[in-house]
């Protein structure tokens, strides 16, 4: 009896940035072969500095059908905006 891997979803911090971005898939029995697997597929040429997998089945999401009622209630939240707060000068990501 063949049993398929589960599919992994890849994401890849970039040496020149502060947040991990979707980069691909694949598939892998488990979690230390989907890292390996990352490494070797999505970073080849040395570009990334930190690779997160995280099995495609665990991840929740909202529908871009759904952005009304998932974001616009949030306009009336002003202390929910980073604006709302002074921010400190030693403070430079955000």
């Amino acid at each position: 009896m063949s049993k398929e891997w589960p599919l992994w979803e890849v994401f890849i911090r970039s040496q020149h940035g502060l947040s991990h971005k979707h980069v691909g898939s694949l598939h892998a029995p488990d979690a230390e072969m989907a890292l390996n697997h990352a490494r070797d597929v999505y970073t080849r040429r040395n570009e990334g500095t930190s690779i997160w997998v995280v099995k495609a089945n665990d991840i929740t999401a909202s529908s871009p059908g759904d952005k009304q009622a998932m974001f616009d209630p949030s306009n009336s939240k002003v202390y929910r905006h980073p604006t709302f707060f002074p921010m400190p000068d030693e403070v430079t990501n955000l």
